[in-house]
C-alpha cells in the first residue's frame, strides 16, 4: 500500500493537537507527587482511546510509567518514543498561570511544556493522526511516558528492566527540533579546601581558603577532560561550580569574620563524552587541585564524587551521523521545513542528561534526541513555539512511516 505523505501531513488537526498539549500542561505533575501518577493514568486512558495496548507500569515506590503499543501487522522495524511526564517546580517571575495551558498567537505556555510535555504530546498526536487516517503499519510503535528522569532516569530504567525495547528510539527532550547525536554523561563532585587561619591583623601568615577558591573556580569552569576521542567529543566537556560555602572549620562557623577563612566546600557538576570516564575526570580535577596547592603553599585540597542513594547516574549518549534513525529524522525534517536539519553535538542540549543515555547504554539501541522546545526551557513563562510543536508532530509522523513501514 502506498501512502501520500503530503496528504497525511495535511490531515494534522492543529487545534486539537494544541488542545491536547494544553490539557497535559494543566496537570500539576511535579516530580514524585500524586500529580505525576494522575497524568500517567490520563495518558493510558488516551492511548487506549486510540486503540493502543496501554497500561501503567510500576517504577519505585508508588511511581508509575505509562506504556502504550501500537501493534503492527509484522515484518517491520519497531520504533520507541521516550519522554518524561514529571516537571520541575514553578519558580518566581511567572506572568501567566503555570498550569493554565495558555495558547496565544505564538506560543503555548506552562510549567514543563518545554521540558517536556510538548515532546510527549507530539508523538501521541503523530500516532493519533496516522490512526485516524486509517494507516496500518508493519512494525510496532511503542510510546513510553516515564517518570523520574529528574531523578537520574529511574522510570526509563524500570521500563527497560521490565522488557520495553524496540529496534530504534526517538527521545523527545527539547532540542528546538535539532538532531542531537551526542550528549554528555553527568556527575557531581565535592571539593574541600583547607587553609590556615589567622586574625586579619596577621593575614599575611594565613592560607586563605576563600581566596584559593576564588582562584580555583575559573580554572574549573574552563576545564575539559583527558581522553576525548575527537574535538566534537571534547566540545561537550564542561565543569561548573554551583555551590560554595566558606568560613571557619568544617562546621563553617560564620560568627568570627575578622579571622581568615580556613575551610571552603565547593559542589559542582561535570560533563564528559562517550569514551571518557568519571575516574579520568576526577583525576583531571585532582591535577587542577595539585596545581592550586602549588600556588597556595600550605593549602590542602580533596575531591570526591557524590552520588545520591537510589538515583542513577545519567550516562552519555552517541549515535553515528549516518545511522538509519538519524537519516530518517534528517529527511523528515527537510521535507517538513525545506532546509537541512542541524545535526551533531549541538549546544546547549549536548550538556543535558537524558534517558537516551540509558536506552543507548543498557540496550545498545540506535536512537536520536530530537524534540520541540528548548529556547524557553526551565524559566519563568516556560513556553514552546507553536510552529515548532506542530512541525515536530509532522516529523514524527514521517519517521514512523519510514521506520515501521506501511503495511
Amino acid at each position: 500500500m502506498t501512502m501520500d505523505r503530503d496528504a497525511l501531513l495535511a490531515r494534522l488537526d492543529e487545534k486539537a493537537s494544541l488542545d491536547f498539549l494544553a490539557e497535559m500542561a494543566r496537570h500539576k505533575s511535579y516530580s514524585e507527587t500524586e500529580g505525576e501518577r494522575t497524568l500517567a493514568r490520563f495518558m493510558v486512558e488516551r492511548m487506549r482511546g486510540l486503540g493502543l495496548e496501554a497500561a501503567t507500569q510500576p517504577v519505585v515506590g508508588e511511581r508509575v510509567n505509562a506504556i502504550g503499543r501500537w501493534r503492527g501487522t509484522g515484518g517491520g522495524h519497531s520504533l520507541l518514543f521516550n519522554g518524561h511526564l514529571d516537571t520541575n517546580p514553578v519558580t518566581e517571575g511567572w506572568t501567566v498561570d503555570p498550569w493554565g495551558g495558555l495558547v496565544d498567537d505564538k506560543f503555548i505556555y506552562g510549567i514543563g511544556v518545554s521540558n517536556m510535555k510538548a515532546g510527549d504530546a507530539a508523538y501521541f498526536c503523530a500516532v493519533k493522526t496516522l490512526i485516524d487516517a486509517g494507516v496500518k503499519l508493519r512494525g510496532d510503535v511503542v510510546l513510553t511516558y516515564v517518570v523520574g528522569e529528574l531523578q537520574g532516569g529511574v522510570g526509563t530504567l524500570a521500563a527497560i528492566r521490565q522488557g520495553v525495547r524496540a529496534d530504534y528510539f526517538i527521545n523527545s527532550e527539547p532540542t528546538d527540533l535539532q538532531a542531537l547525536t551526542m550528549h554528555a554523561a553527568a556527575f557531581t563532585f565535592i571539593i574541600e579546601l583547607t587553609g590556615i587561619t589567622r586574625h586579619l591583623s596577621k593575614r599575611e601568615a594565613a592560607v586563605d581558603a576563600i581566596l584559593a577558591a576564588c582562584d580555583l573556580i575559573p580554572h574549573l569552569n574552563g576545564m575539559t577532560f583527558s581522553g576525548a576521542r575527537s574535538d566534537e567529543h571534547r566540545s561537550i566537556n564542561r565543569v561548573h561550580v554551583g555551590v560554595i560555602h566558606g568560613a571557619l572549620g568544617q562546621e563553617l562557623h560564620e560568627w568570627r569574620p575578622p579571622q581568615v577563612a580556613d575551610f571552603v566546600r565547593l559542589k559542582g557538576s561535570g560533563r564528559y563524552a562517550p569514551g571518557q570516564t568519571e575516574a579520568q575526570a576526577l583525576a583531571d580535577l585532582r591535577a587542577a587541585l595539585d596545581a592550586l596547592e602549588g600556588r597556595f603553599p600550605g593549602l590542602k585540597a580533596t575531591v570526591r564524587s557524590e552520588q545520591v542513594e537510589g538515583r542513577p547516574l545519567m550516562p552519555a549518549f552517541e549515535v553515528a551521523k549516518d545511522a538509519r534513525i538519524v537519516q530518517t529524522i534528517n529527511a523528515a525534517y527537510e521535507k517538513v521545513r525545506g532546509v537541512p536539519q542541524p545535526t551533531g553535538a549541538i549546544a546547549p542540549p549536548c550538556f543535558y542528561g537524558t534517558d537516551a543515555g540509558h536506552l543507548y547504554q543498557e540496550l545498545g539501541m540506535e536512537g536520536i534526541v530530537c524534540g520541540p522546545g528548548g529556547r524557553f526551557n526551565t524559566m519563568p513563562d516556560e513556553r514552546v513555539d507553536i510552529p515548532d510543536f506542530l512541525d515536530m508532530i509532522r516529523i514524527y509522523m514521517l519517521a514512523i512511516l519510514d521506520i515501521c513501514e506501511v503495511a
